[in-house]
């Protein structure tokens, strides 16, 4: 290489080392100045849409833009994660994740993605549990009877999913692993199936949403037992948790967060999180609290930490039950 042609080279090689902190850093001072988009990976009226609908006026309000929902339903999120995945790291594409999508990385060998590689974590949005049912003819008024029942019965009780993969399998096959116990799952097509077949005596134990559970609390047609989660639930204060039920360390839950492309500066990520942060106001709190869901924002950092506890939790379960990526 001639001597003019190294020198314009390494010009152009300092310029642009230089020049590409600059270029963020106005982006960061300018954003937004454009509408945002949430992308849910659920159908309108989903879990993650139902969620994203809730805190977009209020985000809007924050960001000084708009907030817009796009729908990519399909793959349990897999599509959604995969669209703001490969989205221009500028930080108007975001994606209301879900626990799903975390089972989706354990069950399937060749995403198009990489989790924590090709996305920033934002925040945690919001978390509930699921909820330990039983038809009122097993006779067991908590967890530890329910346990002895179990054991007294080994393959002689079952208990309703949503799906093979599907966050009540994995939590289902969590409890009887914890508790020692051989419980027989049974999946169905959806929540709703699944939960009226408990209701008519079919299936011994589910563990439904507290959403698809709260209208029939109280209605006699099954009895709660415990909640998943590690702390009780605000919505059902008086259900105990499977941990302080003779479970110790039992902690498992729906949840919703929010990413952003992995290369988004990281002023507009610090940008975003204070937005997610405002939210938890009295009324956003009731609004979220009326979808079965309660409002749990974090920093960056402890959402990043959450999520990677979660795929080695789920990625040890689905090897536990057996189940093979695709």
């Amino acid at each position: 290489m001639r001597k003019a042609q190294r020198r314009r080279f390494w010009l152009y090689t300092v310029v642009t080392v230089f020049a590409q902190p600059l270029a963020s850093e106005a982006l960061a001072q300018s954003y937004p100045n454009k509408p945002v988009r949430m992308v849910a990976g659920t159908t309108p009226g989903g879990g993650a849409d139902t969620i994203c609908r809730l805190i977009a006026p209020k985000l809007s309000e924050y960001l000084g833009q708009q907030v817009i929902v796009e729908n990519r339903p399909g793959a349990s999120g897999a599509i959604a994660t995969e669209r703001v995945a490969k989205s221009p790291p500028d930080g108007y594409t975001l994606q209301m994740i879900t626990s799903s999508t975390i089972i989706v990385v354990a069950l399937r060998a060749n995403l198009p993605f990489d989790l924590e590689r090709d996305l920033a974590p934002v925040s945690l949005v919001t978390s509930a549990p699921l909820v330990l049912v039983v038809h009122p003819s097993v006779p067991a008024r908590n967890v530890k009877e329910l346990i002895a029942l179990a054991r007294s019965r080994p393959g002689k009780l079952d208990f309703a999913s949503t799906g093979v993969g599907s966050t009540a399998h994995l939590a289902g096959e969590l409890f009887s692993s914890m508790a020692r116990i051989k419980l027989v799952h049974v999946p169905y097509k959806g929540a709703a199936e699944a939960v009226m077949a408990t209701a008519a005596g079919e299936i011994s134990i589910n563990l439904p949403s507290l959403t698809s559970a709260l209208s029939l609390l109280g209605t006699g047609k099954f009895r709660p037992l415990a909640v998943t989660s590690a702390k009780r639930s605000s919505l059902t204060p008086s259900i105990p948790t499977i941990d302080e039920s003779g479970v110790p360390g039992y902690d498992y839950a729906v949840w919703y967060g929010v990413l952003a492309p992995a290369a988004v500066p990281k002023d507009i990520i610090a940008h975003l999180n204070a937005a997610f942060l405002k939210l938890n106001t009295p009324e956003m709190k009731a609004s979220v609290m009326k979808a079965g869901q309660e409002l749990q924002t974090t920093s960056p950092a402890q959402f990043a930490a959450f999520i990677r506890s979660e795929i080695a939790k789920n990625a040890k379960l689905v090897k536990l039950i057996g189940l093979k990526p695709e």
